[in-house]
């Protein structure tokens, strides 16, 4: 899998940064101050899968910043970067062998996305949000990291927890697909 951008990884990086921005706004449970246990990290898990790591990352950066825009609160570009950065991590996936695409995702691939997933949420909202956050907003430090705890927690959840067995279907689907064969 090439990260090239064709007009279909562009259209999907678009339809993957609205939905990723309407599932930040709407499609979340709130958890802690303006921090959301949110299904819009299912986004780049898909797109991550399908098309690679620039465009999972893009859909992190561009959703964030469109979901400010319609929640209404302002730009946060240090949450836009730290989203961005965790959907990198997100779209590693050919990096270790897996290809969706071509129906390899084996156990082995599901832990190491795991631990790439978790490792990039970690680093993304642990310490690169609350940095950006210090520096560009002189938020108060023990709230900000507070939030970026909580955002670690919940997306790496959602990442592991829903993302794994979504890989494994689309994978297993496009594993039939590719397995086609004729009958006369």
């Amino acid at each position: 899998m090439n990260n090239k951008m064709t007009t279909q990884t562009i259209v999907a990086v678009a339809i993957g940064s609205a939905l990723f921005a309407v599932l930040m706004v709407y499609g979340g449970i709130p958890v802690f101050t303006n921090t959301k246990l949110t299904t819009a990290y299912i986004v780049p898990v898909i797109v991550g899968g399908l098309f690679g790591v620039i465009p999972a990352a893009l859909v992190g950066l561009f959703g964030n910043i469109l979901a400010d825009f319609i929640g209404g609160w302002g730009y946060w570009f240090d949450w836009s970067i730290g989203n961005g950065l965790a959907a990198l991590f997100i779209g590693l996936l050919p990096l270790y062998g897996a290809r969706i695409r071509e129906g390899i995702f084996t156990v082995r691939h599901a832990i190491i996305f795991a631990v790439v997933s978790i490792f990039g949420i970690a680093v993304s909202f642990g310490l690169v949000t609350p940095l950006l956050t210090q520096l560009l907003y002189q938020a108060e430090a023990t709230i900000t990291f507070a939030q970026a705890q909580v955002a670690v927690i919940s997306n790496a959840s959602v990442v592991v927890v829903v993302g794994i067995p979504l890989l494994f279907v689309l994978a297993n689907r496009y594993r039939k697909q590719t397995n086609l064969t004729e009958e006369f």
